[in-house]
This record gives C-alpha cells, structure tokens and sequence, in this order.
C-alpha cells in the first residue's frame, strides 16, 4: 500500500471515524475514500490540504512517512513536544467528536489530536472538556462545555452530583448519578429538567466518569426562568425524588 493511503486510513481510525463519517469530512464520497485506502485511487491536491488540515501534518509527511510508526513519527514527536511545554491542558471533546471518543478515549494518540486549551484556575488535576446537547440539563442551555475532573473510583462517586458519564450503552451524557443503595451495581442517572425521566446504567458498562467542575455557556444563551417555572421544576424534582427513595428501599 502506497504510504499516502495507508496514512489516509491510519489517520481515519485514530479518530475513530466511519469511512462515511471521514469522507463527509473531507468532502468526497465513501466510495472514493475506499478507493483511496485499498490504493484503486490516489487522493489529489485538495483532498490532501483538507486531511493536512485537519490531522495538522504537513501534505510531505501525508506523502512521504509513515504515520503509524511508534518511534520517530511525525505524531509522536509532535505528543513528546506538547508534553515537554504544556501542563494543565484540557482536551476538548466537541459533539461532532463524540462517537470517535467512544473508540478512542483510552487511545493517547487519538486524545492528542483533539484541541487543547488551559484555564489558570484549575490546576493538579486530569481534566477534559465535553459539549453537551440537548434540554436534559436545563437552564444549562446546550451547546455548552462542561469541565470535567476524571473520578478514578465509583467510591469517589457523590451522590446527587453532576457528571460526565461515558458508557457502553449511553455514550457521552451529562446527568447527576444518584446511588442505588441496594444495587449497588447500577446508577440511576437523572436530568435537571423534570421533563426528562431518570434511567439505570449498569456499573459495567461504565467506560469514564468526569466530575463537572466549570461549565462555559454563551451569555446570550443562558435560560431565564421565572417564579412559577421554578416552583413547577421544585415540585416535579419532589416527586421524582421521592419515587427514587421508594425504588431503592
């Protein structure tokens, strides 16, 4: 295989990236994109620039190196620099990125490929950051990024505290994990918008737990609520409660 192909794919499953995912990225058909990878193709000029762009390698080291090698590649040079001068840096995890994290969360090269960013007032502790999606966590509006700090241990686990919850069966969500004290190998996950009801994950299942720790909204996107929407959460929040207490005793 040509090394610009094999490099082609190396880079798509580092991301963790479908054939079709990848060439929606980069503009072309899932069909050319397998043509490329099993070699029946060569990539031109702009499709280069475009992986070029997005994986931040040159197009001679697209063409000319391989990779995927472990010593002396371009990447892991360029993992050994951002290590020597960085600390405190927090990965960021956008929702286009979610599915690829699944794959490739415990995967240095691929966590290193995502943006970076640091903030002055956290500092000693694993942290990385995830867009979250949806109503389920109201009035934290969606599109925003929660910080999260990686819990080791489910012992480490707070009742009734918001987290980053990344599973087999769930993916990527952001919900307050209540203890089940009689099975203790399940978590009840629950939103902060009442609409949404709470559900079970099996311990099992659990791939990473990141406690939030700072959430960045947009100032215009921040939700207002009045008193009579407060007082309907506080009262649908009641009943929930009190429906869980009854489940786990």
């Amino acid at each position: 295989m040509a090394t610009v192909n094999q490099n082609i794919k190396y880079l798509r499953k580092l991301r963790g990236w479908t054939q079709e995912e990848f060439a929606r990225k980069i503009n072309i058909k899932r069909s050319l994109l397998g043509a490329y990878e099993e070699e029946r193709a060569e990539p031109n000029y702009e499709v280069l620039e475009t992986v070029s762009d997005i994986f931040k390698v040159t197009i001679d080291d697209l063409l000319r190196k391989d990779l995927s090698e472990s010593k002396g590649s371009y990447l892991a040079k360029r993992r050994q620099l951002k290590m020597a001068v960085e600390k405190n840096v927090i990965h960021f995890v956008p929702v286009k990125a979610a599915a690829g994290y699944l794959n490739g969360y415990a995967d240095p090269e691929f966590i290193d490929e995502l943006n970076t960013f640091t903030l002055p007032m956290l500092t000693g502790g694993s942290y990385r950051a995830f867009e979250i999606w949806g109503d389920s966590m109201l009035p934290t509006p969606s599109g925003s990024v929660v910080i999260g700090e990686k819990v080791e241990s489910l012992d480490e686990v707070k009742n009734n505290n918001p987290y980053i919850v990344l599973s087999k069966s769930e993916g990527i969500v952001y919900k307050r994990i209540v203890k089940n004290t009689r099975q203790k190998n399940k978590l009840t996950l629950q939103s902060d918008n009442p609409v949404y009801q709470p559900y079970q994950v099996n311990a099992e299942d659990l791939l990473e737990i990141w406690s939030a720790e700072l959430v960045i909204t947009k100032v215009n996107q921040l939700q207002r609520w009045d008193v009579g929407n407060l007082a309907g959460m506080v009262s649908s929040l009641q009943s929930q409660v009190n429906s869980l207490k009854k489940k786990m005793n």
